[in-house]
């Protein structure tokens, strides 16, 4: 069993920058591939971000592709995600994952954290 936390939420200006912390316990992290996912209100969790065991391969939705940042720290057990140039549009809560498969959907990842949300103003 891993457990995930996520931090690093609020509120942010449109154009600005926040960086989410995903802390896991449990088994160890660097056995799982990881990933970020988010869900606006009434529609259907999407995938964001993903990164591989050891942090060597990351893939990004189209969504944020050159705006957010997938990254890991095994060490300290900790994922994090760098969101810049935050959109309004950007809205929405975020939960990090983690599972035996490096994938882009939700059926890949087996433990998920309780979500933070982000807002974004115009």
């Amino acid at each position: 069993q891993v457990q995930l936390v996520e931090s690093g939420g609020g509120l942010v200006q449109a154009g600005g920058s926040v960086r989410l912390s995903c802390a896991a316990s449990g088994r160890t992290f660097g056995w799982y591939a990881a990933g970020w996912f988010r869900q606006h209100p009434g529609k259907e969790r999407e995938f964001v971000a993903a990164i591989s065991w050891r942090g060597g391969n990351t893939h990004y939705a189209d969504s944020v592709k050159g705006r957010f940042t997938i990254s890991r720290d095994n060490t300290k057990n900790t994922m994090y995600l760098q969101m810049s140039s935050l959109k309004a549009e950007d809205t929405a809560v975020y939960y990090c994952a983690a599972g035996g498969k490096y994938g882009n959907t939700k059926q890949d990842y087996d433990y998920w954290g309780q979500g933070t949300q982000v807002t974004v103003s115009s």
